[in-house]
């Protein structure tokens, strides 16, 4: 009985040591994300203003696209670094459209028809 007892000890501190007690961080997409942008070199934002171009002429020719308001610096910085982050690949085409819904959130066509051209442009 004894040799039992300690066999189901030892397992369970086996098991316990084995866990994570910590908790799970919750995967969110919201403005603390930002925290982990990493500014883009010379060269590469040399090459993201070119992709963003391209993709802001296609937006002209669609007649469903409507424009957000990005009527402030700050509004613009945010799109742009957003922009930025998914064309780097910081960030999922999910999380880019999660993070632009937060704040625009009418705005779903806009930010997928976005996401696809900087699939298609990169």
């Amino acid at each position: 009985m004894k040799k039992r007892f300690y066999i189901f000890l030892v397992a369970g501190l086996s098991l316990t040591a084995c866990t994570n007690s910590l908790p799970v961080p919750v995967s969110r997409t919201t403005p603390a994300a930002a925290v982990h942008y990493q500014k883009p070199t010379p060269e590469k934002e040399e090459r993201f203003r070119a992709t963003m171009k391209e993709v802001a002429l296609s937006t002209k020719d669609n007649p469903k696209y409507h424009r957000m308001a990005l009527d402030t610096p700050e509004k613009k910085e945010w799109f742009k670094s957003l922009m930025y982050r998914l064309w780097d690949r910081q960030i999922t085409r999910a999380q880019f459209i999660a993070e632009g819904l937060e704040k625009y959130p009418s705005h779903h066509y806009e930010f997928e028809f976005i996401a696809n051209g900087f699939q298609q442009h990169s």
